[in-house]
């Protein structure tokens, strides 16, 4: 079972908050090109990309949390249960690999 939307949209305030955290991993993935470029030391980068790992693996999380919350409940309440927890057990085994 796929979509192309959520089946419950996120708010404007979620949206919002995903964005912003978007692009300060953009920001820092950014950070890290230059620090490359630089030739900067190297386990100062290997830092920044765990923080930027870090960050990116926060939204992640964030958009997980709202599609349990909203869009797996809904879909259980209009009977699609098995098919929508089979969806979301195997997003979160793919979403840990990470």
């Amino acid at each position: 079972m796929t979509h192309d939307k959520p089946i419950v949209p996120r708010s404007d305030e979620d949206t919002k908050q995903v964005l912003n955290r978007l692009r300060r991993v953009e920001g820092q993935v950014r950070g890290i090109q230059q620090m490359v470029e630089e030739n900067r030391y190297c386990v100062d980068i290997l830092v920044q990309i765990s923080a930027a790992n870090s960050a990116l693996k926060k939204v992640g999380l964030q958009v997980l949390e709202h599609h349990a919350k909203h869009c797996v409940v809904d879909a259980a309440q209009n009977g699609e249960s098995d098919e929508v927890m089979d969806e979301l057990l195997k997003v979160i085994r793919q979403f840990s690999k990470t």
